[in-house]
């Protein structure tokens, strides 16, 4: 679920650009930040564990100058939040140096990391993402050429953008489960995760990057090369129309807003109840909530106050960090609620966790009734693709019949939008779209055993398990 965000610009402010772009992609990895800048082929990186603001101020961005610069936002999804697997990650090889920030997730890692090792390449983290970066600094090979035969040995999901030879460079797997875009600014490109990135730094939406496309971009403009041959049909997360773009990102040419005003349109036709009030649980959930009140006629207002100084619940690292932000994060308004039959409409329902306390604070601000809609399918199986629910045993919809599961939320009653309704609201044709989480049907091969934390268990036994510094510097020159 990672952002990323690159630039190509020799007369702007390349570090600057990256940290406004990264904030706009704040939303898909709240764990650590990070930005590599190239200034005439010399690198300069700079990450650390938090949030964009936390780990760059003026001093910072001013130290890091040069005419490309990309930059990550984490959510982990292999290898845990520790300052050895923040991004931009730099790998040296024998061939050149490579800064590469990645959003998805490889399902071959381990295959390949034990290829790398028995070459004599050391990796440092327990991200699969750095062996990626390592497959393209060892390989002697034209930058082009050593990024297209690193694609053709990569399976999973991958948006990448990176650093090498004085390039950007961008790259997304043939699938095309995450998104990735290209901007321009003038004549400067832009490379990002969303547009919303594109919008924030005044950059002019050209095209997505195409599945399994590399592009390489230096001062000679733009070149691509169709790495590996697209997979038919794609496979687009679904994931990120209902939950995880931001509102104001077109993906595939769809307004994701729109698409949440229709998926609660539809959620109204499919599970209609006679209440007083409709609210949301914001922020994801509002565009449905609007558009569940306009099928309905039931009056729409905000009966939760979000702390927006906390981050999303979903994406924190543990059980126990998901928990304490809950506590923190939302507040209700009693003289809205109280009395009311209450419509609450969500974006998904995954663990539970979040739903369960809503229903009690809600309660307990004096709802008489509590009537839980969600804007997507219950969630029964593992995404293996980048979405932090690998373990089915975790997933509610997976441990319950659908009755069951209103009754331990404390919900009067239970909706959910169809899989069907779901793609309909998009726009969108349903083989466009990965729908494993809801359907089990997976459009890659995996391997069932791999899990987040597995690379540190296998370390930890081998005795090689990587230390971090003492002082965990997080600016760092690279020849």
């Amino acid at each position: 679920m990672c952002g990323v965000f690159g630039v190509h610009a020799a007369d702007r402010d390349v570090s600057r650009l990256t940290y406004f772009g990264l904030f706009s992609l704040q939303h898909r990895g709240q764990e650590s930040a990070g930005i590599a800048v190239s200034e005439q082929g010399r690198l300069t990186a700079m990450r650390d564990l938090g949030l964009v603001t936390q780990v760059f101020d003026e001093q910072k961005l001013h130290g890091l100058r040069g005419e490309i610069a990309i930059g990550h936002t984490r959510y982990s999804t292999t290898g845990s939040s520790q300052w050895s697997n923040a991004q931009p990650l730099v790998q040296h090889g024998s061939a050149r140096t490579v800064a590469l920030g990645h959003n998805g997730n490889l399902v071959n890692e381990s295959l390949l990391r034990e290829e790398l090792s028995a070459a004599g390449v050391t990796l440092r983290s327990t991200s699969d993402s750095e062996v990626i970066a390592a497959l393209i600094a060892n390989d002697e090979a034209p930058l082009l050429d050593a990024v297209a035969n690193a694609m053709q040995r990569l399976d999973g999901a991958y948006s990448i953008v990176a650093l090498s030879e004085g390039k950007l460079v961008a790259f997304r797997d043939p699938h095309g489960f995450r998104p990735l875009v290209l901007g321009r600014i003038h004549d400067d490109w832009v490379v990002a995760s969303e547009t919303c990135a594109l919008d924030l730094v005044g950059a002019e939406f050209v095209r997505e990057v195409n599945r399994g496309e590399a592009v390489v971009i230096d001062e000679s403009g733009l070149r691509s090369v169709q790495a590996v041959e697209p997979s038919s049909p794609g496979a687009l997360c679904v994931f990120e129309f209902f939950y995880l773009a931001r509102p104001d990102t077109m993906l595939d040419g769809i307004e994701v807003h729109g698409a949440r005003l229709r998926m609660g349109e539809r959620l109204a036709r499919e599970a209609p109840v006679d209440a007083d009030l409709v609210m949301p649980i914001p922020d994801s959930g509002t565009p449905a909530a609007i558009g569940f009140s306009r099928a309905t006629g039931i009056p729409f207002s905000e009966g939760l106050i979000k702390n927006r100084y906390v981050g999303r619940t979903f994406i924190q690292p543990g059980q126990e960090l998901r928990k304490h932000g809950l506590r923190m994060k939302f507040n209700p308004l009693p003289e809205i609620i109280a009395g009311k039959r209450v419509v609450v409409v969500d974006d998904s329902i995954v663990r539970g966790t979040t739903a369960r306390a809503r229903v009690v604070n809600l309660r307990e601000a004096g709802a008489t009734e509590v009537h839980l809609r969600v804007s997507c399918p219950p969630h029964r199986f593992a995404c293996h693709y980048g979405i932090d629910f690998p373990d089915p045993e975790k997933l509610l919809a997976n441990q319950m019949p659908m009755n069951a599961i209103a009754e331990y939320l404390g919900a009067d009653s239970l909706g959910y939008l169809d899989l069907d309704a779901l793609v309909r609201a998009t726009g969108l044709p349903q083989n466009q779209f990965c729908l494993a989480c809801f359907n089990g049907q997976y459009p890659a091969p995996f391997d069932p055993t791999l899990d987040k934390h597995i690379m540190e268990r296998r370390q930890s036994r081998e005795g090689t398990l990587a230390q971090e510094p003492d002082t965990q510097p997080s600016l760092f020159a690279l020849a």
